[in-house]
């Protein structure tokens, strides 16, 4: 897979990395320098969409307050209110196994970890008990969580939930590895979030736990709206006697290790009140939280599509929500670039050119708007307008063309787009879906189509980096395509990312207008900026309420 660094430093990446705000003087900055040339957005496969973006950890000083995620350092200079997106310098807590033997030998005893209370040390793990590993002869009955309390050797255990719970709680078939999230101390109490394996029939319940040195207690918080989420991050605000738990959540499936779940979630553990705060029914800028950072009158949410910044007591107003989204840029080649209407099409049918018009440079095809043509390969039909393009061009996505070869391409916002019609591809209720699940969860679309995973931004529909499911077993993440032809690695992908307009869905044919295309990848190098994401107006009634009602 072949990626270039950029070697020149453009004027474009420097407004897009940083977000401009009045100056302050030079003294009161002790933020680090952009460097010389933007990091390149380096792929070996889609995944990385997910390694690249997804924030691992945070750390703050005074001045700054940085993400950092595998790939990059994205840091917020508190003086001026900029961004800057530097190589990554996050280095892991533990080394990963050197084999499959040592892994599985890690599984079966775990290293502690600690934290430290008044200058004391408690050392704490979570694992399955009995041990299945390393042969699986043994089926595990309950996940245990040790604590080895100061000057102590042996662990104090209590037991988080069991298989015979799990089961009944329909959450899982056996017991899946569980992992310790996030640890902190909150009014002199140590709190432990831990998030159970899922898919394959593995799962486990949600669970907060707290130990009380005081009272040598330890608690167990299990909202029952929480039982089969996994909880990312935990962050604790508000009064002892009244506090706030703010939790980072997701869910994961089979091939799936990204699915959006309930976003942020709010819970009051004295009064049982939880709210849930996700990508369409709030200004948060990704589906999947990952990272929480308490700063003061501040709550900081990473997600893998970007990063916000809210004023945690006023959640409920639009303006106490300051949000930014991850986009990936690239320079247009003076040459110009040709567009393909979909990741596997042959014939181009259309030119991305710099700072020119490119409407002497389109096909035929691409003069008749919205004009439908039948494709004598999947009976789909593509139209485009021409516009004004820039000297850059935004990536939404890559996707590999070949397995075997590993070429791709990269989809990209095109602003004339294309339309397709996909038959016998329509939307069905969620009750005709799932017999069991009549009603759509509150953070899915109403209904079930193609186009589930994209959002309504108030006239579109837009996806997330952190909304496209990786599918590692079903042929790779999928949007708006098709499987056409006997043998075929990928399907036909018409859109990943790029923006949708509506025009037809019954249940059986679906009709959008994608607002992008796709180009080869040795065309162009692409770069992370960090640009200010502001949740459109819903100036229009999403039209899926209306369809679904029709549906049921």
């Amino acid at each position: 897979m072949m990626k270039r660094l950029l070697t020149l430093l453009s004027v474009t990446w420097l407004l897009n990395s940083c977000t401009s705000q009045p100056q302050a003087t030079v003294e009161t900055i002790n933020c680090p320098s952009p460097p010389k040339s933007p990091p390149s957005f380096q792929l070996q496969g889609e995944q990385d969409f997910y390694n690249n973006l997804q924030s691992v950890q945070t750390i703050a000083t005074d001045d700054t307050i940085t993400f950092q995620t595998r790939r990059y350092d994205l840091t917020f200079c508190r003086p001026n209110q900029t961004w800057i997106v530097q190589e990554g310098t996050y280095i892991p807590s533990e080394k990963p196994p050197k084999d499959y033997e040592a892994a599985l030998k890690r599984l079966g005893d775990p290293p502690y970890q600690t934290l430290e209370l008044d200058g004391k040390s408690y050392q704490y793990r979570v694992l399955l008990d009995p041990n299945p590993f390393p042969n699986f002869k043994t089926e595990p009955r309950q996940v245990i969580l040790e604590l080895i309390k100061p000057e102590e050797t042996d662990p104090q255990r209590q037991t988080l939930y069991t298989l015979d719970q799990v089961k009944s709680q329909k959450t899982g078939l056996q017991l899946g590895i569980p992992t310790i999230t996030a640890s902190l101390i909150y009014n002199n109490h140590l709190y432990w979030t831990i998030a159970p394996e899922q898919g394959e029939g593995n799962g486990g319940i949600a669970t907060i736990a707290s130990y009380d040195p005081k009272t040598d207690k330890i608690t167990l918080i299990q909202p029952q709206e929480l039982v089969s989420q996994q909880i990312n991050d935990l962050a604790i605000t508000g009064e002892p006697d009244q506090p706030i738990f703010w939790m980072a959540t997701q869910m994961s499936g089979e091939g799936n290790p990204y699915l959006p779940g309930m976003g942020l979630v709010a819970y009051r553990p004295t009064s049982k009140d939880l709210k849930t705060y996700h990508l369409r029914n709030s200004p948060l800028v990704g589906s999947i939280p990952r990272e929480l950072n308490l700063d003061g009158q501040f709550l900081w949410v990473g997600t893998g599509n970007g990063i916000c910044q809210v004023k945690w007591k006023t959640i409920e107003t639009s303006d106490s929500w300051q949000c930014w989204r991850f986009s990936l840029q690239a320079e247009l080649p003076e040459t110009g670039v040709e567009v393909y209407p979909s990741l596997l099409a042959s014939t181009p049918q259309g030119t991305l050119s710099p700072n020119i018009s490119n409407s002497n440079k389109v096909s035929d095809l691409d003069k008749h708007d919205k004009q439908r043509t039948d494709d004598t390969k999947n009976s789909n039909s593509v139209t485009s307008t021409p516009t004004q393009k820039p000297s850059t061009v935004e990536v939404l996505w890559w996707s590999s063309e070949d397995y075997q070869t590993n070429q791709g391409r990269y989809e990209v916002v095109y602003d004339p787009g294309f339309t397709v019609s996909l038959n016998d591809n329509g939307g069905i209720s969620w009750s005709d879906l799932y017999q069991h699940s009549p009603n759509a969860k509150p953070w899915a679309a109403p209904l079930y189509w193609i186009g589930k995973d994209w959002q309504w931004s108030g006239d579109r529909f837009i996806r997330p980096f952190d909304g496209v499911l990786l599918n590692s077993f079903g042929g790779g993440p999928t949007g708006i395509s098709t499987w056409d032809s006997p043998g075929q690695q990928r399907p036909e992908i018409y859109a990943m990312r790029g923006d949708l307009e509506l025009i037809k869905l019954t249940g059986k044919t679906t009709e959008v207008h994608y607002y992008s295309g796709w180009v080869d990848d040795n065309s162009l190098t692409p770069y992370l900026t960090v640009i200010p994401y502001q949740k459109h107006q819903e100036t229009q009634d999403n039209p899926l309420k209306e369809i679904s009602k029709k549906l049921e």
